[in-house]
């Protein structure tokens, strides 16, 4: 496989359009989401005007496209005893995977967090996208004995 390097950076609110797209790649492979362009950009905004302390957007750029997202808050874990990030939406553009994108950006969301003092990321991943699960082992990430469960308010 090819091994690109790709510009990553801080996302940008004019990115928006772009990271509108990326996620509805993500969400037509996850089983429990449904893509809906309005509240994507809602969420995505929400990320994008956050202050950088407790949650940021990294954005994979090949030329001046962008080919790759993934985005992380913090919370409070009481099971480390500590800040950890909840890494959400890392999505590649099928064009560009296998390149190494995902990687990097992996990479850059490691090192936000540890500027911060996290030393413990977490990340919910569907349990039938063998690819996404695949790579995450590559990783180092491990599967726990968690269920996730949801409730509409």
């Amino acid at each position: 496989m090819e091994n690109d390097t790709h510009l990553i950076r801080n996302g940008r609110v004019q990115d928006i359009d772009g990271l509108v797209d990326l996620l509805e790649q993500l969400f037509a492979m996850e089983e429990d989401f449904t893509f809906n362009a309005e509240k994507q950009r809602k969420g995505l905004l929400l990320m994008l005007e956050g202050c950088g302390k407790h949650r940021a957007v990294k954005v994979a750029l090949h030329g001046n496209k962008i080919v790759g997202m993934c985005t992380i808050q913090t919370r409070i874990s009481t099971s480390n005893g500590s800040i950890s990030g909840v890494l959400e939406d890392l999505i590649v553009n099928a064009g560009h995977r296998g390149r190494g994108v995902g990687e990097q950006l992996l990479t850059e969301i490691s090192h936000w967090a540890r500027k911060r003092g996290i030393d413990h990321l977490q990340l919910l991943a569907d349990k039938n996208n063998t690819p996404a699960l695949t790579f995450y082992n590559r990783q180092g990430w491990q599967r726990t004995n968690l269920a996730c469960l949801t409730l509409k308010l």
